[in-house]
């Protein structure tokens, strides 16, 4: 059986100044292998050793990265209202500009309806008046001939030899035409009668408004026939009878009347 040898005073004090520096030497390990651990792709002690010591720098300089990542962040999302505020400004522009561009389009068309409308009224009151115009001179024109046909209707038929009363009063009866008919000469009858139906419609009392010609004959002045007998203005075998000594006289018959009658429209 062994005893255990009892240590002296000096070898306790050496063993435990061992254990102390042991401890410390293994706490250095452990705290630079775990920073080892923490720095990228660097392995060596030498390394493990500035990283250690450099830790209190790192963090140090870790807040002003941070202060200039938040300054760079700002400055992005000022920089993005910015542009936003930009594209809606361009774009409110562009909206006034196509809104500008309608109304002037608009405004362009009412005026060129408003003028092609304008051309139109005009052209149509210049066709109307140049229509009253053109239908005031053939009306001026009418009156010029109906005046010239009167006046050479008064020239030509000048008071005709007066006739006996009595040969007016001759028995003839029947309507006006059938009274012709007993007077004029057979031959002669249509020529006639194609006059008084122009003249008059064979009316005794036919009366021109605008030269004062009156009877079957159209006598201007209707008085006339006074020549032939006072009764002119009633009966028309007095103005059958004026009539015929009328165009025998003046034309030598009543066919040579008809024939003038055809190219003037009046005899």
């Amino acid at each position: 059986m062994q005893h255990r040898r009892t240590l002296t005073l000096s070898e306790k004090l050496r063993r435990h100044r061992y254990a102390v520096v042991t401890g410390v030497a293994t706490l250095a390990v452990a705290g630079t292998a775990t920073l080892a651990l923490a720095l990228p792709q660097d392995s060596t002690p030498a390394s493990a050793s500035s990283v250690a010591a450099g830790a209190p720098q790192l963090a140090s300089d870790a807040l002003p990265q941070a202060d200039a990542s938040q300054s760079a962040a700002d400055r992005a999302a000022a920089d993005a209202s910015a542009a936003a505020s930009e594209s809606a400004r361009a774009e409110a522009e562009a909206q006034a500009a196509a809104s500008a561009s309608a109304q002037a389009s608009a405004s362009a068309s009412a005026q060129a309806e408003a003028d092609a409308k304008a051309k139109a009224e005009a052209a149509a009151k210049a066709k109307a008046e140049a229509a009253a115009k053109a239908s005031a001179s053939a009306s001026a024109a009418a009156k010029a001939k109906a005046a010239a046909e009167a006046a050479s209707r008064s020239q030509q038929r000048q008071a005709l030899p007066s006739s006996t009363p009595s040969a007016a009063q001759s028995v003839f009866s029947g309507t006006p035409q059938q009274i012709a008919a007993q007077i004029v000469p057979a031959g002669q009858l249509q020529c006639f009668s194609n006059i008084v139906e122009r003249e008059s419609s064979w009316n005794v009392h036919a009366t021109n408004p605008s030269s004062g010609a009156y009877g079957l004959m159209q006598a201007l002045p209707g008085s006339k026939m006074a020549s032939v007998g006072s009764d002119w203005r009633d009966n028309p075998v007095t103005q059958i009878k004026w009539g015929l000594q009328y165009m025998n006289e003046t034309y030598g018959s009543p066919c040579a009347a008809w024939t003038f009658w055809q190219s003037h429209n009046w005899y």
